[in-house]
């Protein structure tokens, strides 16, 4: 049915910031994380799109949480990173990278620590978050990677392909 139901298994998180907020993605999504590099601009892709990457070899499509949240452009710090992911895309493996202003911890979390997503009216469509997470006294959002990318998002990268 849901999270709960692995047998009251606790499930580990990579814990990154996005402006002020936390962000959590399953450890099982996440394949590495990289250092802030050169990223090629592609034409006529969405802003949230800020172009691709080569990683050993594959190219590998780079978006911006921040701008896909509607929150300003990710800027390039010492701390800024990208986390390579898996994308599950209509029974296709794909991997994206995402931007990140900040990497913070790999946490444990049991199923009791985590809430479920907010209910915010009709209007809005919630469903790329899992669930709220406590950890230390603050809530962090857990992000279902494979929601908040659809096939739309990732047409010019697929026939690019």
């Amino acid at each position: 049915m849901s999270t709960t139901e692995t047998a009251g298994a606790s499930t580990q998180y990579l814990t990154f910031k996005l402006g002020d907020e936390i962000f959590a993605l399953d450890v099982a999504e996440v394949r590495e994380i990289l250092d802030f590099t050169t990223v090629t601009k592609v034409p006529r892709t969405p802003p949230f799109m800020r172009g691709v990457i080569n990683l050993r070899g594959s190219v590998v499509p780079v978006m911006d949480l921040r701008l896909k949240f509607g929150m300003s452009a990710t800027e390039q710090t010492v701390n800024s990173c990208i986390i390579v992911v898996e994308l599950d895309l209509e029974g296709d493996q794909v991997v994206i990278g995402v931007l990140a202003d900040a990497v913070q911890e790999v946490i444990d979390l049991e199923p009791e620590q985590i809430e479920p997503a907010p209910r915010i009216g009709t209007k809005l469509n919630m469903e790329f978050i899992l669930g709220m997470g406590k950890h230390n006294g603050s809530f962090m959002m857990i992000l279902d990677i494979n929601k908040i990318f659809q096939g739309s998002d990732l047409e010019v990268e697929q026939s690019a392909a």
